[in-house]
């Protein structure tokens, strides 16, 4: 049987439009923001969990590899469908199906948009803290695939934190859920939290319930500048040690905030070198009056400059100089290699000083920012790709920098997941007890290795 009666056998079993093959349709769910792309054989794009459910019993009954796809805003090649066969894109089950704000849970499919959701959950004094970059583009099933963090992760947590229970479809196309939406619960195994950052290796998450908070009424912010990094940090140790807990705390070094400044013509970053946010939530009267002894205590490092926001257009107009990052290294022309690596909190100073022996060593900016108060700073290695040898010595690099990260204690990926991107490095960063645990792990639930195969495991 060829590939065309194959899927036409799959295609009667789903309703009209749930399956392409289209050659625009293809090539567009081919990959991610990370580099590789792979085209698959067909695109499934179902409406409900039971056509999931019959895609993968197909498959499995076909040996079809299958890539489960949310928004495809993941850096490395997660939903990359490395083997082709079908991409299983959950783009359309897009339902905010309950917000209940005498449980505080949300019901919702796996293809809601997350900045969707923080805005209709907010609307009725909730609030969904995971707040990822790509908050506006990515789904909650992505975000549960790679655990998604976010600047407010500090206070808050990461995603796992807000899963309650899960609609999973496995490899043999049986639906389970788990969990459920009490916000406390010791039945068994946490089997809900094995398919949190498993990158869709073990099953597709078709639905989830997620825990909600009462929404902070107030912010505010302090942006510090500061004359050098070495500076910037004893400042965020002295925060801690000031027994203070930001919902948000965001460092950047010099190169980014010289790159931000030619973007956006802010003066105000002119000879910094290193930039804090700090970010309060709560009652207006005590965050205004921790504020104030906040600066008070930032102040004493002196710093270039302190500007305070305070409710949350104000509190914006500083992230909104956060967001630019990333376009504002865009801008300089070179490639951009962004690295989500995370070291414990307390050697920090350590992952910097690593960042300029990489700089010196093989001859490319670095620049560094992200979530300074847990450690998670994205290490961005800035490449021209014209110069003679640079995908060797960029390959170099990187390899240094994951090296020196897991002898930091740290480890290679604390947002973005494994992927193809990091595949390299998993023996590296994981024992041979550890990834033989992982092995038989996905050998119980996926025996045929169906789901996204190609990966790291």
């Amino acid at each position: 049987m060829n590939i065309s009666q194959t899927f036409g056998r799959l295609r009667r079993q789903l309703a009209p439009g749930e399956l392409s093959l289209e050659a625009e349709v293809l090539k567009a769910h081919s990959g991610d923001k990370w580099f590789a792309t792979q085209t698959p054989e067909a695109v499934a794009l179902p409406r409900n969990t039971s056509s999931v459910s019959k895609v993968l019993r197909f498959a499995n009954e076909h040996a079809i590899p299958v890539t489960a796809r949310g928004a495809g805003h993941g850096y490395v090649g997660g939903c990359v469908p490395s083997r082709g066969g079908i991409v299983l894109s959950l783009a359309r089950m897009d339902r905010i199906k309950e917000i209940n704000p005498k449980d505080f849970v949300a019901v919702v499919q796996a293809g809601v948009i997350t900045k969707t959701l923080q805005d209709a959950v907010e609307k009725q004094g909730l609030y969904y803290p995971p707040d990822p970059a790509s908050r506006a583009d990515c789904t909650i099933g992505g975000n549960i695939a790679t655990n998604a963090g976010g600047p407010r992760c500090l206070k808050y947590g990461v995603t796992r934190e807000y899963i309650l229970g899960l609609e999973t479809v496995l490899a043999d196309g049986s639906i389970v859920r788990l969990g459920g939406r009490t916000h406390k619960n010791k039945t068994g195994f946490d089997l809900t939290r094995l398919f949190i950052g498993s990158e869709g290796l073990l099953g597709v998450v078709t639905e989830a319930t997620l825990k909600l908070l009462p929404l902070p009424p107030y912010r505010a912010c302090l942006s510090v500048g500061f004359a050098s990094m070495r500076v910037a940090i004893r400042a965020i140790e002295a925060i801690f040690a000031g027994g203070f807990l930001p919902c948000a705390l965001e460092l950047a070094d010099a190169f980014t905030l010289a790159a931000a400044e030619k973007r956006t013509g802010s003066r105000l970053l002119s000879g910094c070198r290193a930039h804090l946010i700090v970010e309060l939530d709560g009652q207006e009267r005590s965050v205004r009056m921790e504020l104030k002894q906040l600066e008070k205590l930032l102040r004493s490092s002196n710093p270039l400059f302190v500007r305070r926001a305070f409710g949350s257009e104000g509190c914006e107009t500083f992230w909104q100089l956060r967001r630019e990052f990333s376009y504002a290294l865009r801008d300089t022309g070179l490639t951009k290699l962004n690295q989500d690596v995370v070291v414990p909190r307390g050697r920090l100073e350590e992952l910097f000083q690593l960042a300029g022996h990489l700089r010196k060593k093989h001859g490319f900016p670095v620049a560094c920012f992200g979530h300074a108060g847990d450690g998670n700073i994205h290490v961005n290695i800035m490449v021209d790709t014209g110069q003679p040898k640079a995908r060797h010595r960029c390959d170099a690099a990187v390899d240094e920098l994951y090296r020196g990260i897991l002898a930091l204690d740290g480890v290679i990926t604390g947002e973005h997941g494994i992927g193809l991107a990091k595949k390299p490095w998993w023996p590296l960063a994981a024992t041979p007890g550890v990834r033989a645990l992982h092995q038989a792990v996905k050998h119980a639930l996926d025996p045929n290795g169906i789901l996204n195969p190609g990966k790291f495991l």
